[in-house]
């Protein structure tokens, strides 16, 4: 069963980059699985391209809300982003939509998609480093990313 673990965010703009971060810590203790361990700033309907051809998904970013505490770490899957609709910008679409598309246009996207979020207070401050509350969730996120996998390899589809 193919899998695709995939952090996202950007390096530069600090806790922007904790999908990043936390997929880097995953990466060695993967290897020899049938594991994709992945990272990217892609967003939208760029995702798609990444996301053809795995039979799961755990996509691993940043959120804000509007009363979450910093570094808190939830687990959603793409049911939980249907109420958030709109994207910032008119020319780009967010990921529950661009999903939307991909299932319309036949595309052999993954059956299963989990993903991880992880509170952060900022996502346009310059630095590659995260803050500390974020920096700490690393761990927690690691460890529920690998207890969906142990859920998935435990219940294949």
């Amino acid at each position: 069963m193919k899998t695709l673990i995939l952090g996202l965010g950007n390096p530069i703009l600090g806790d922007d980059g904790i999908g990043l971060r936390v997929t880097e810590s995953l990466r060695a203790g993967l290897s020899g699985r049938d594991i994709t361990v992945s990272e990217s700033n892609a967003s939208g309907l760029s995702l798609l391209d990444l996301l053809v051809g795995y039979d799961r998904a755990i996509i691993i970013d940043a959120i804000q809300t509007e009363d979450g505490d910093i570094g808190e770490v939830y687990r959603l899957d793409v049911s939980d982003l249907n109420v958030m609709r709109h994207a910032a910008s008119p020319h780009d679409v967010n990921l529950a939509t661009a999903l939307e598309l991909g299932k319309r246009l036949n595309l052999a996207l993954p059956q299963q998609i989990s993903i991880i979020a992880i509170e952060i207070p900022s996502a346009c401050t310059f630095t590659e480093e995260c803050s500390p509350e974020v920096e700490k969730a690393i761990p927690l996120a690691a460890r529920m990313t690998l207890a969906i996998l142990d859920e998935e390899y435990r219940n294949p589809l």
